[in-house]
């Protein structure tokens, strides 16, 4: 399916980045009245902000997905905008989480597994609650959960994975009460309540859905959704590895292992039958804000904290730096602020940028030690400088998965991955492992099927990848 592209961008240095940044923030010439309007005292944005669990970039009808049909995300596509090249610099739960509420790398908000929490590093909403801000979190937070109590001036959070059915959920006297239905009903019930009942202007609410993390439990009334639907085979789904490194054989991320007993098909559509609940209750939330009168000047944003495989290579999860892992969703509406509706945007964006991005469009400055750029002048349809390539890690090993550590950097077209030398002495594996490499170019090979870090032609496109990861990681302050 073809999808309109934006113009392209010259890459700037770090200094020119940080400057081009601040100064979208600080320029007031040639703003448009919404905009204005928008930073005046007592007009200042309100933030809904909904983030979903293991969604990949491709799992909406308004990017292209032939199963799942998803109308309320697609009218934030068509009145707002939608970021077509969205990353996680990290592809796995709570490091990412962390990354988006700090806008910086994990190996600096020092959440690198799933087992850390977020100790001591300030994060968006703290900024916003000092420039006035009413703050509620809903939703799973993962191990982030003590990190974050606390934080909010109405905290509606749980930790660990949840449950889909009947789940024990926070409500608003501050005790956790069983309640009956779904998970994803039930923190939308929450939501819902904050805006109508308990949401004080300007407000920021956090609604971070459990949906579609494993295992895909779907609401009864999804349950026979897309029964009759043909999946289609992933792309690479018989991959035998030939020309991989052993970091990839040795991982245990097997569909057989996730699915059980149940066709692997079948099994898919429990995934995007989640989908579909998370989808309908996105239409309760733009629902509530239309009735309110709140829709024209509150920013909504909808996206996810990491990709998933869906067969892909065989796999499921997440955690290496392949494309159904790395690339998420992500849309933006603010009617008062960013028209056009209906636009893509092109060039590479992480989640270390919605951080500052929020807080720019909010009228404030991000502190100087977040990592990300405010899309700002994307999302005003400006020309500015902006990244060419980015920088890629993950940590947790040894683990259930297997994954080893990696790392790398992804262009507009190269995709250069490095597995650095490890050890490990709690599993059945070789206890050593040495250097591997992964080298995919993207224009000619999407699907990531031919490894070329061993093709004598692409000798010298290897070493200039491996040199550009060395001056990211400098420039990101990861230093051994």
């Amino acid at each position: 399916m073809a999808e309109p592209t934006e113009r392209r961008f010259v890459r700037p240095s770090r200094r020119e980045f940080l400057a081009a940044a601040g100064a979208g923030a600080a320029l007031a010439t040639g703003r448009t009245r919404r905009a204005h309007a928008a930073e005046a005292p007592g007009a200042r944005p309100n933030i809904v902000y909904m983030m979903t669990d293991d969604q990949r970039w491709d799992g909406m009808s308004c990017a292209g997905n032939r199963i799942v049909r998803t109308p309320h995300m697609d009218r934030l596509a068509a009145e707002g905008v939608r970021l077509k090249n969205m990353f996680v610099t990290n592809s796995l739960c709570a490091p990412s989480r962390a990354t988006f509420l700090t806008g910086k790398y994990s190996h600096v908000h020092g959440v690198r597994t799933n087992r850390a929490g977020l100790a001591g590093q300030p994060i968006f909403t703290d900024r916003l609650r000092k420039a006035g801000y009413h703050t509620c979190f809903v939703g799973k937070a993962h191990t982030l959960h003590r990190a974050l109590r606390g934080r909010f001036d109405l905290y509606l959070g749980f930790g660990g994975q949840g449950r889909y059915t009947n789940p024990a959920l926070p409500g608003f006297g501050g005790k956790a009460a069983a309640g009956t239905g779904h998970v994803t009903d039930l923190l939308t019930d929450r939501a819902v309540a904050y805006l109508r009942e308990h949401r004080k202007d300007p407000f920021c609410l956090l609604l971070w859905f459990k949906s579609p993390h494993r295992p895909w439990v779907p609401a009864e009334r999804f349950r026979t959704l897309y029964r009759d639907v043909e999946v289609p085979d992933p792309p690479a789904f018989e991959d035998d590895y030939a020309g991989r490194p052993s970091a990839i054989r040795h991982t245990r991320m097997r569909v057989e292992t996730a699915k059980g007993r149940m066709p692997f098909k079948d099994w898919l559509k429990d995934y995007y039958r989640t989908i579909a609940g998370v989808h309908e209750n996105v239409g309760r939330v733009l629902k509530a804000l239309d009735e309110l009168k709140l829709a024209e000047n509150t920013i909504v944003v909808f996206t996810s904290d990491n990709g998933f495989f869906l067969g892909e290579h065989h796999f499921f999860d997440k955690r290496l730096m392949y494309e159904p892992s790395i690339r998420i969703p992500m849309l933006i509406r603010w009617p008062a602020g960013v028209r056009p509706g209906g636009r893509t945007i092109d060039p590479m964006c992480l989640n270390t940028d919605l951080a500052p991005t929020l807080l720019d469009l909010a009228g404030l400055k991000a502190p100087a030690d977040m990592q990300g750029a405010s899309w700002r002048p994307l999302l005003e349809g400006r020309e500015a400088p902006w990244r060419k390539s980015w920088y890629y890690e993950y940590f947790e090993y040894p683990a259930s998965h297997s994954v080893r550590p990696n790392r790398g950097v992804r262009t507009e077209r190269w995709k250069y991955i490095e597995y650095p030398p490890c050890r490990n002495r709690r599993s059945k594996e070789p206890a050593e492992f040495p250097a591997e490499y992964e080298l995919y170019d993207l224009q000619t090979d999407p699907h990531e099927v031919r490894n070329r870090a061993g093709d004598p032609s692409c000798a010298a496109k290897l070493a200039e990848l491996g040199k550009e990861m060395a001056r990211l990681r400098k420039e990101t302050g990861d230093v051994e």
